[in-house]
């Protein structure tokens, strides 16, 4: 049973939303069946698959998929798609039909093209389907028209603003939200591009360019199409921090500018986390990719029972709680810190002996008749690296000592 809380309601654009969970453009968002079947499910809304004019060729490549482990554990996904193979015609009569159909729901598009007109195209039809919001894809090698050739758009500020600038212009009182990438020096910079053409948002942010692996038995890149590989989008868990910090930068130097919240959300402590540094919702992709629409119950049920124990009335009393705490290194208190064991804890593993020895400050000696770690107070500094290895938590802690 799907949650229906006034906690978790919002307005993201001015669009009203049961929860902060949207889907974002994906396979699960390409298909009008699957689409209907996630918005059935209890998702707020969502994006349909990145769409391009009737002229663009999409020749897209199988296998597509790969992923990065630890062993036992998927950490993140690659994918080489690129975009829908559905032009903008068929999608922009797909929005028709999912808003008529869903009217309480966020309808989404995202487009991509490399000139003016193309943009500025795209947008009037899915203007004219009703759409509720458009998303432009600034993060993928789409063409960037003729700056750094190679390049995503969203790397450059000239170039972002000028074709922002184009896509708000067509698109008038529609929301548009544009999708960056973290692959830049400075990712405030483009978000300030952004704002300055007028466009009302940015979702941040896209996959992260990575070479997946090799198969070291044949030599092959990772997914291997036909003896030959590129590199791929990487998605999931294995990038959260890196959009924490995205979300992050453009919350604390551009207040009050609208983020949608995107890359690496699994659950719902993920998307307090993404909120409590600015998102104003959550976009989640391979996490229903790889776990279904299902999710939503616990996202949702989950959400709401942290912002009701937590004191919280609504998701917009949550946005950018945690910003506050973030600061520049040379603003960190320096307080002396010392680790200590909990023998009552301790297993007896010895990790913590061989991390501190080979990768610390050699400040935990091994009692090897009673298998137990001792920490000189005089060698430690505090580090934490100890903890990082302990296999039952509280067995090892940090505490002041003056």
């Amino acid at each position: 049973m799907i949650l229906t809380s006034s906690r978790l309601y919002s307005e993201f654009l001015g669009i009203e939303l049961e929860n902060p969970f949207i889907l974002s453009a994906a396979p699960s968002t390409d298909e009008l069946d699957i689409a209907r079947a996630g918005l059935d499910a209890g998702w707020a809304g969502l994006i349909l698959k990145t769409t391009s004019l009737e002229t663009t060729v999409v020749d897209l490549a199988y296998p597509m998929m790969s992923s990065f482990n630890d062993g036992e554990n998927l950490l993140g996904m690659g994918n080489i798609d690129l975009i829908s193979a559905y032009h903008i015609n068929e999608v922009a009569k797909r929005a028709s039909i999912l808003k008529s159909e869903f009217p309480y729901k966020m309808i989404a598009a995202s487009i991509m093209s490399d000139s003016k007109e193309g943009w500025q195209t795209l947008v009037k039809k899915l203007k004219d389907a009703g759409i509720d919001l458009i998303e432009c894809s600034f993060s993928c090698p789409q063409g960037n028209v003729g700056e750094d050739p190679g390049k995503m758009l969203a790397q450059s500020e000239s170039a972002t603003e000028k074709v922002a600038t184009w896509v708000k212009e067509a698109a008038g009182d529609l929301p548009i939200l544009i999708k960056i990438t973290p692959q830049v020096t400075d990712i405030v910079a483009i978000a300030r591009a952004i704002q300055s053409s007028g466009c009302d948002g940015i979702t941040a942010s896209n996959s992260i360019p990575a070479l997946m692996g090799i198969d070291i038995e044949s030599l092959t890149p990772i997914p291997n199409v036909g003896g030959r590989s590129t590199y791929s989008g990487l998605t999931g868990a294995a990038i959260k921090p890196i959009t924490l910090r995205t979300i992050a930068e453009i919350a604390r130097n551009l207040p009050g500018f609208i983020i949608s919240g995107n890359g690496g959300i699994t659950d719902w402590r993920d998307s307090v986390e993404a909120l409590a540094v600015g998102a104003g919702n959550i976009q989640i992709c391979t996490a229903v990719m790889l776990n279904g629409f299902g999710i939503i119950e616990d996202l949702t049920s989950g959400l709401d029972n942290y912002l009701k124990e937590k004191g919280f009335n609504s998701i917009t009393e949550l946005v950018g709680e945690a910003l506050p705490m973030l600061v520049n290194h040379d603003e960190l208190p320096r307080e002396e810190v010392r680790s200590f064991v909990n023998n009552d804890r301790c297993i007896g593993c010895g990790k913590c002996y061989i991390a501190c020895r080979d990768g610390g400050h050699r400040a935990i000696s091994w009692d090897h008749q009673n298998r137990l770690p001792e920490v000189s107070v005089e060698k430690c500094v505090g580090c934490g690296l100890c903890l990082l290895v302990q296999p039952v938590e509280n067995c090892l802690e940090l505490r002041k000592v003056n």
